[in-house]
C-alpha cells in the first residue's frame, strides 16, 4: 500500500469510526505493512488550520472541530416546560371557575393542592392572583391571564371549549347526570375585592424538588 494509499485508508476510518481510534485499532484493520504513524502525521499536518482537525486525545486519534469554531456548533433553544398533570388540571379548574380560591380548588379536584402547584401557574405567567373573596378569611382568588389566552389561541374566556367540544374530544363522558353543566367564567358573579396594590405573597412556596403526584395521592 503506497503512503498516499495508506492516508486515504486511515482518513476513511477515522471518520467512520464512532469514537477514537488508536494506533493498535488502526494496524489491525489495515496490516502490520502499513505505516499507521506516518499516515497520522501526514493527515494532522494536511487538515492543520482547517474547519476540521485530526487530534490525538489519551493515545487515540480522532476529527474533530477546529477549537476556535466551537461557539458555532452552540445552539441556543427554548425548551417548553410541560405542566404536569397536577398543574394541568389546577390550570383548568381556574380557567372555568375563576375567580376561584385555593379551597375552592382543592374540592373540584377531590384532594390537597400540592406545594408549588400554583406558584408554577403563577411563575409561567398563566394565573394571577385576582382579589379576595368577601368571606370570612379573606381567601386569595385566582384567574387567569392574557399570556393564558394568547397560549391557547383564546380570543376570550367565552371561547373556551364547551360541554359538546369537550364530548366530542373524548374528554367528557358521554354518560352525564342530567344537571350537569360546564361552568362559564365570562358569566361569573364577581364576589372579591381588587387587591389594589397589596404586596400579596402567594399562598404556595416554590418547590420544584417536590412532586405533584405525590400530594395527590395523600
Amino acid at each position: 500500500m503506497t503512503p498516499q494509499a495508506a492516508e486515504r485508508a486511515v482518513e476513511a476510518l477515522l471518520f467512520a469510526a464512532a469514537g477514537p481510534l488508536g494506533l493498535d485499532d488502526l494496524a489491525q484493520r489495515l496490516g502490520p505493512e502499513v505505516d499507521v504513524a506516518a499516515a497520522l502525521q501526514a493527515l494532522q499536518a494536511r487538515y492543520a488550520g482547517r474547519g476540521v482537525e485530526l487530534a490525538c486525545v489519551a493515545e487515540r486519534w480522532r476529527f474533530q472541530t477546529a477549537p476556535d469554531l466551537a461557539h458555532l456548533m452552540t445552539e441556543t433553544r427554548d425548551e417548553p416546560r410541560r405542566l404536569s398533570r397536577a398543574a394541568q388540571e389546577t390550570l383548568a379548574i381556574i380557567a372555568y371557575h375563576q375567580p376561584v380560591t385555593r379551597a375552592e380548588i382543592e374540592a373540584v379536584r377531590g384532594v390537597q393542592a400540592s406545594r408549588g402547584t400554583l406558584d408554577v401557574l403563577l411563575e409561567l405567567g398563566l394565573v394571577r392572583m385576582r382579589g379576595r373573596r368577601r368571606t370570612p378569611g379573606r381567601p386569595v382568588t385566582y384567574g387567569t391571564t392574557e399570556a393564558f389566552l394568547e397560549h391557547y389561541g383564546l380570543v376570550s374566556l367565552a371561547d373556551l371549549p364547551g360541554m359538546a367540544e369537550m364530548k366530542a374530544a373524548g374528554l367528557l363522558s358521554l354518560d352525564l347526570p342530567p344537571d350537569f353543566a360546564v361552568p362559564d367564567p365570562s358569566a361569573a358573579v364577581i364576589d372579591e375585592d381588587p387587591l389594589e396594590g397589596e404586596d400579596e405573597a402567594p399562598e404556595f412556596h416554590t418547590d420544584f424538588l417536590g412532586s405533584d403526584e405525590e400530594s395527590d395521592r395523600r
